[in-house]
């Protein structure tokens, strides 16, 4: 309903800010600690919550955030202000890695977030997160052609099972690959050699 807000900043309170817009002053719920002060320019992506009851704007400052928070809201039990808690204490990409990696003890570090709600997010959006998600891995942004993007995504994932298999967690081991550089001609063995000096 209304993609973005651009106006100054009228008000700061702990989670909701007033953007003042040609005269008129907008609510918006945003996340913990965002550090907006009185009196900047913003711009503010924002997403529309209507119900018979309420009419509520939430507001991130990228769009990759406010894409995470649509996600997060499909989730069975997770309302807007869950969505909102999860993005308070986790970046948009520490929550892609602990869902990609499992980790529901860091999504539950969010105020009013169980252990089995976690992971609920983690079983509901496990699917819509890849690997290359996670990090913008060298090499993986520069891959054109489907095939070679699915080849890196594939090698990927084979090392990070091969680390499983050697006793790795999950977490662990998707961290190590993440931050290795992989090309068109990297293969499992090399991303696992690489992935490996990362674990030392």
């Amino acid at each position: 309903m209304i993609a973005y807000l651009v106006g100054t900043v009228a008000e700061v309170s702990e989670d909701n800010i007033v953007v003042e817009l040609n005269g008129m002053g907008f609510n918006v719920r945003v996340p913990y600690g965002y550090g907006f002060k009185v009196g900047s320019e913003i711009k503010v992506h924002t997403y529309t919550y209507v119900k018979e009851d309420a009419f509520q704007l939430f507001g991130f400052e990228t769009k990759d955030q406010l894409e995470l928070f649509k996600k997060l809201i499909t989730v069975n039990g997770i309302g807007p202000k869950g969505a909102l808690a999860i993005l308070s204490v986790m970046s948009a990409n520490d929550l892609r890695f602990a869902i990609y990696s499992q980790d529901a003890s860091a999504i539950a570090k969010a105020p009013g977030i169980g252990k089995k709600t976690a992971e609920r997010v983690i079983l509901d959006l496990k699917d819509k997160i890849k690997l290359e998600d996670v990090t913008a891995l060298p090499g993986a942004g520069e891959a054109e052609n489907g095939l070679i993007a699915d080849n890196f995504e594939a090698a990927r994932k084979e090392a990070i099972d091969a680390l499983v298999a050697l006793g790795y967690g999950i977490s662990e081991a998707a961290k190590a690959v993440s931050k290795v550089a992989v090309t068109e001609e990297s293969t499992t063995e090399e991303i696992l050699k690489m992935a490996l000096k990362n674990l030392f």
